[in-house]
């Protein structure tokens, strides 16, 4: 897949885990799972924004494009 999900890399660069974030955006941990994984279609701009809100960062440093 062309889109690369970097949400790992700035969860460490924060120091937050996984869990802490699922809990402070509102979604189950789970759904943060599958969209880490890459494998989820689409993420509302609304989850996305909250994401982009807690850990003080853009959409651009969690989200990548690659050719394949």
């Amino acid at each position: 897949m062309p889109i690369l999900i970097n949400l790992d890399q700035v969860l460490a660069d924060r120091e937050m885990k996984s869990k802490e974030l699922a809990e402070i955006i509102g979604i189950t941990q789970a759904n943060l799972s599958i969209l880490r994984s890459g494998k989820a279609k689409a993420v509302r701009f609304s989850t996305l924004e909250a994401i982009c809100k807690a850990l003080d960062c853009q959409p651009g440093d969690i989200l990548a494009y690659a050719e394949d």
